[in-house]
């Protein structure tokens, strides 16, 4: 038996011994709190070619929520009022999205941060999508002008995050369903809980999940942006760490000491995983899904936009939002989808959505702004 997992024995063994109560205080943290404490938004012109506030709207930008919180944007600042924010090659997932149809949604939401964010700080922000192909480096242009400030909250950017667990069964109410639909400009369908179409969907996840946990390239690309120790999560500021996985407590102090990368390619972490998409789908209120008018890079930029208008007002109404984008990442289960829904109506986002009693706070990682702004 090698050091390591005989350390692993060791610790599982002491803890059936002793108990967790020891290990209590080494679990109850955030780690994003702890950076963000140590993260402090510089001046305005601590980037000079932003201008004023544009730091401050770029920081808020990134919050954008991405696929395996890859992160995958850059923006090059032209003059200070002149932005193209483009899409980074090396933070593609050239498995499970090959086409980069989740790539320009990811994109659409920073936009959507950025829009907002201007304004809050008394800027009108117009963007045209330059991109011809779903694979051009430079896919909006962003020119600012001065305006009258906005009342925004900003908060809400900061406090979003996909919520997984503890989801209660009680259908949304109608004034909720509006106002979402409201928020996506009418592309959105709501599926109860118990519905035919609803359980259709719970089907769809889980056989989606099972053909890409057996997928090794999928699980590798899945293990790369795992952040298992907290001195990768520090260095690289992406990806998942073990709170934004919702493995928390005593197990969240046992994945971050005693595994790696590795671990993500075995049995026990697949079986463990669907598993959980098992016990995931009979929770919740039903499924949300947000439509296309098609396919081109400017529908699904302009889809990001309304899902990250949607999400950004969830948590007000204690709605959990979990994305499950496997069933449409899947040969499989983007056949399956297409043929059971109506025709022209294009999916982009299948949305697992609940209420919440408590809603937690944001975990996943964020790049500092100087990390993605190309001058």
């Amino acid at each position: 038996m090698n050091r390591r997992n005989f350390l692993k024995k060791s610790v599982a063994a002491t803890t059936l011994v002793i108990g967790p109560g020891m290990f209590l205080s080494a679990c109850g943290r955030n780690l994003r709190s702890e950076l963000m404490g140590i993260d402090q938004i510089p001046d305005d012109h601590a980037i000079e070619t932003l201008g004023p506030h544009g730091y401050k709207i770029l920081y808020y930008a990134s919050f954008a929520p991405s696929g395996h919180n890859s992160q995958p944007w850059f923006v090059r600042i032209n003059t200070s009022l002149d932005w193209v924010v483009g899409s980074d090659a090396d933070r593609f997932l050239k498995t499970v999205d090959g086409s980069n149809r989740e790539t320009l949604l990811s994109l659409g939401a920073f936009v959507e941060n950025l829009v907002q964010a201007a304004g809050a700080f008394g800027y009108a922000a117009k963007t045209t999508v330059i991109a011809k192909d779903r694979f051009d480096s430079d896919v909006v242009r962003v020119r600012l002008s001065k305006s009258t400030a906005l009342n925004i909250p900003l908060h809400r950017m900061v406090a979003r995050r996909t919520v997984k667990s503890h989801l209660q069964s009680k259908e949304l109410k109608s004034s909720d369903v509006k106002a979402f639909s409201k928020s996506v400009g009418g592309h959105l369908f709501y599926f109860p809980r118990g519905t035919e179409h609803a359980n259709f969907m719970n089907k769809e996840a889980v056989e989606n999940y099972r053909i890409q946990s057996d997928n090794k390239k999928a699980m590798e690309e899945l293990a790369a942006w795992i952040r298992f120790k907290d001195r990768d999560a520090k260095r690289f500021r992406d990806g998942l760490t073990p709170e934004a996985m919702e493995i928390t407590g005593l197990a969240g102090w046992y994945v971050r000491h005693f595994m790696d990368n590795k671990d993500v390619l075995s049995k026990s972490f697949n079986d463990k995983g669907f598993q959980k998409i098992q016990e995931q789908v009979t929770q919740g209120a039903g499924w949300l899904v947000i439509t296309s008018d098609g396919n081109t890079v400017k529908d699904l930029i302009e889809t990001g936009r309304r899902f990250q208008r949607m999400a950004l007002t969830a948590r007000q109404k204690m709605i959990a939002i979990h994305p499950m984008t496997q069933a449409l990442e899947e040969t499989h289960g983007q056949k399956n989808i297409r043929d059971n829904h109506g025709p022209g109506v294009i999916p982009q986002f299948m949305l697992r959505v609940g209420y919440l009693n408590k809603y937690p706070d944001p975990v996943s990682l964020r790049r500092p702004v100087e990390w993605f702004v190309r001058v």
